[in-house]
């Protein structure tokens, strides 16, 4: 009776072993609206991908974020490996990123035989550190992986910058930047191609998986869609611009089903109350933490000019060990907070398609502090008191 009364008081829990962990980690994002669009698309049994509610959730982006093409894919992962089919990504390229992201930002390009170049991070934002780029280049180098870590924004005046100088294409790794901004811009759209995801632990989802291609630079347009269709023209022909459609590129089955998009597009009505809910937790979290005298290094920085999607909010222990701790703290109190990211480049795969350039001062230290908090839509007040008074009792983990 009493895990029923937890249950109906803050939600599904998860049960680890004998433990009950009330406060999960996350819980995939619904508004309510999706089922109507979900319900539209069944019974239309137009299925298949770039039916009616692709193409609205195409539009909303091309117009709201904006760009030159937004084209949604199954998941992110397929958008950053139509990405490096698109800038032509060949056997001994070098494409320069950080080692604190996911493997699939590197996957998408040692698929197609590129040496990964990875470098080092900023301690205060887990980015990419801009001023480590440029001695990373090479004549082999092909392109610049931006990864906007926790929805906030590189320095992307600065990568265009070193960019142009050397001829080098620009890709931002916007998985976690829905909603985000740089100066205005949103994320992704501040380069020559962006990424978005949509996987049930973003901000806003297509129903469990989901990515999006966003093209800023039109050169990539027509390619793009040749790519997602498997290599052929079929978008021209389902236009009616031409009679018959055939093999004309490399590509694959980059098209997500309609019950995809119908989802989306659900949670596209709401994206505003969503995003505001989110910050206003992760406020919720910043004050609590500011005003118990956390060190300044142990809690998340925005930079001036960026503009931040509360897609995650973490704490920074004083090393990995105390991150154990503090996790089973927070387990022992009901809370399920976790870690992130093991670098990349520490990786026996890491190893053999990639090289770290220069020294890894930041990476590896920072990457073994991270603690992640509790963060969705519609958290309640008492959820989360409850994680803030979880850290609270175990500070002492906390940088200092």
């Amino acid at each position: 009776m009493l895990f029923i009364g937890i249950f109906r008081i803050l939600g599904p829990a998860q049960i680890k072993g004998n433990l009950v962990i009330v406060i999960p980690f996350n819980f995939a994002c619904v508004t309510g609206l999706e089922n109507e669009f979900i319900l539209d698309a069944i019974k239309s049994r137009d299925l298949c991908g770039n039916g009616k509610y692709t193409q609205y959730c195409q539009k909303w982006f091309e117009k709201n974020l904006p760009c030159v093409k937004s084209l949604m894919t199954p998941s992110c992962t397929h958008a950053l490996e139509m990405a490096a089919l698109l800038i032509d990504t060949q056997p001994g390229d070098e494409i320069i990123m950080p080692s604190y992201t996911f493997t699939s930002t590197a996957n998408a390009f040692a698929l197609r035989g590129a040496k990964i170049v990875f470098v080092d991070i900023k301690t205060s934002t887990m980015n990419i550190n801009e001023n480590e780029i440029e001695s990373a280049i090479t004549p082999n180098t092909k392109a610049i992986v931006a990864v906007h870590y926790a929805g906030v924004s590189c320095d992307m005046d600065l990568i265009n910058g070193i960019a142009k100088k050397h001829q080098l294409i620009v890709i931002e790794d916007a998985a976690q930047g829905i909603c985000a901004d740089y100066k205005g811009r949103a994320l992704g759209t501040n380069s020559h191609i962006g990424a978005i995801s949509f996987h049930a632990t973003k901000n806003i989802t297509s129903g469990g998986e989901g990515g999006l291609l966003i093209i800023n630079d039109a050169q990539f347009a027509e390619r793009a869609e040749l790519i997602r269709e498997k290599g052929t023209n079929r978008a021209e022909f389902f236009k009616g611009l031409a009679d018959k459609y055939f093999w004309k590129d490399l590509g694959s089955n980059y098209t997500p089903s309609e019950l995809q998009a119908a989802y989306l597009w659900g949670q596209l009505q709401q994206i505003e109350q969503i995003t505001q809910n989110r910050i206003n937790t992760w406020n919720n979290y910043h004050t609590a933490f500011s005003q118990a005298d956390f060190s300044r290094t142990a809690l998340p920085a925005i930079p001036k000019g960026r503009k931040h999607n509360a897609h995650i909010f973490y704490l920074k222990a004083k090393d990995n060990s105390s991150r154990s701790k503090l996790i089973n703290h927070c387990k022992d109190h009901g809370v399920a907070a976790v870690s992130h990211y093991e670098p990349l480049h520490a990786t026996r795969l890491g190893e053999s398609v990639g090289r770290f350039n220069g020294e890894d001062r930041h990476t590896s230290v920072e990457s073994a502090r991270i603690l992640r908090l509790p963060l969705w839509y519609n958290m309640q007040p008492d959820q989360i008191n409850q994680v803030i008074s979880s850290v609270l009792a175990a500070k002492n983990y906390l940088s200092d």
